[in-house]
C-alpha cells in the first residue's frame, strides 16, 4: 500500500505496476479504496494551499520537528505558516511529550 501511495504522489511512472500489485495483494476493492483516500487527501491539500490556510500557532509548535524532518517547509504553502521561535519549539516538544499521557488519563 505504501508503494502505491508513493507512486501515486510521485508520478514517476511506476503507478501502473504498483496499482496492479495492490489489487493482486489485497483486492480490486482495496485498490479503489486506497485510490479514493489518496485522491481525497490531495484534494484537501489543494484546497488548503489554494486558500492559503496557515497552521495555527499551537499546531505549528507541536508539529515543527516533524515538518522539518519531512521537509514540508519547501512547499509553497509553507510560507503561510509563521514558524515557531525557540520558545515555541521548546513548548511544542514538551506539550508533544505530555499530550499522550494526558489523553490516556482522560480515557480512563
Amino acid at each position: 500500500m505504501v508503494a502505491f501511495v508513493e507512486a501515486a504522489l510521485a508520478g514517476d511512472g511506476s503507478l501502473d505496476e504498483r496499482r496492479a500489485a495492490l489489487a493482486d495483494t489485497l483486492s480490486p476493492t482495496a485498490l479503489v479504496d486506497a485510490a479514493a483516500v489518496v485522491g481525497n487527501f490531495e484534494r484537501m491539500n489543494r484546497i488548503a494551499d489554494g486558500t492559503g490556510i496557515p497552521l495555527e500557532a499551537p499546531v505549528a509548535a507541536l508539529s515543527a520537528d516533524i515538518r522539518d524532518e519531512l521537509g514540508l517547509g519547501k512547499f509553497h504553502s509553507a510560507q503561510h505558516t509563521r514558524p515557531p521561535g525557540p520558545i515555541g519549539r521548546w513548548l511544542g516538544r514538551i506539550a508533544g511529550a505530555l499530550l499522550p499521557q494526558l489523553l490516556r488519563r482522560l480515557r480512563r
